[in-house]
């Protein structure tokens, strides 16, 4: 009896650590994973860039901008000049009349400053590729999708990527010994993205351990860095810690 009583406790001081923290709030799905990119347009006198990560994720995998065309991580942190396009280099290397649309005449199709904008292409989007659901973020489990062979994005766009085959999952212990541990699946994410978009700026391999909180994580650090507006965000606690009661 005791022993009962003491997990039915256990149970309940773990879900309210859980639900003390402050999660951020959800945009609408169809918006989840949208971003403004305003770096240098407002100071150009230009409206910020919308760019849609569930409209480019199902044509080319997170290495190819992350890595090959060198966007940094986290928004607004990389440099994009309409010079830098117009030469060929981040949006531009795909946005040049050939892969996509080229800039000439199609100014407000990227510079329109509306997180909106792609909305009403979402739920076609969504048909036309037959993906895979799940309730969390954009309603869309990329990750199944893509080991599924729903879709098949490319993993490069000129210079050929070497495939990885890292399989080692890693037990993350919680800081509270009442939440149970995460559970890091390398080869998830090694089919989206290369060591280094993630090596060693956000985790320092070099140093015995990363020791990172939760807190620090929903501040947009280490795993927040992508699983607070682009990968399945944070609310979703089963998918890192499996342990976890629902």
């Amino acid at each position: 009896m005791q022993l009962l009583i003491l997990l039915i406790l256990l149970i309940s001081v773990t879900d309210a650590c859980c639900s003390n923290f402050n999660l951020p709030a959800l945009p609408p799905r169809e918006q989840y994973g949208t971003i403004l990119i305003d770096r240098t347009s407002s100071a150009n006198g230009q409206q910020p860039v919308t760019f849609s990560h569930w409209l480019h994720r199902t044509k080319f995998t997170c290495r190819v901008c992350h890595g090959e065309l060198d966007f940094q991580m986290k928004r607004n942190a990389t440099e994009i000049t309409e010079r830098a396009n117009r030469s060929g280099k981040f949006c531009g290397a795909c946005h040049n009349g050939k892969i996509a649309f080229r800039h000439n005449g199609n100014c407000d199709k990227c510079h329109n400053g509306d997180i909106g904008y792609s909305d009403k292409r979402f739920d076609d989007f969504i048909l036309k590729n037959a993906l895979p659901m799940t309730i969390a973020g954009n309603g869309v489990n990329w990750a199944t999708g893509f080991t599924a062979g729903a879709i098949k994005p490319e993993t490069y766009l000129k210079k050929k990527s070497q495939d990885m085959n890292f399989e080692k999952e890693l037990l993350l212990e919680a800081e509270l010994s009442i939440i149970p541990p995460a559970i890091f699946p390398h080869k998830a994410h090694a089919a989206w993205l290369d060591c280094d978009n993630c090596h060693p700026d956000l985790f320092n391999i070099k140093k015995k351990g990363t020791h990172f909180s939760m807190t620090e994580i929903l501040n947009g650090n280490y795993c927040g860095v992508c699983h607070i507006s682009v990968a399945f965000p944070m609310d979703e606690c089963k998918r890192c810690h499996p342990a976890m009661r629902e």
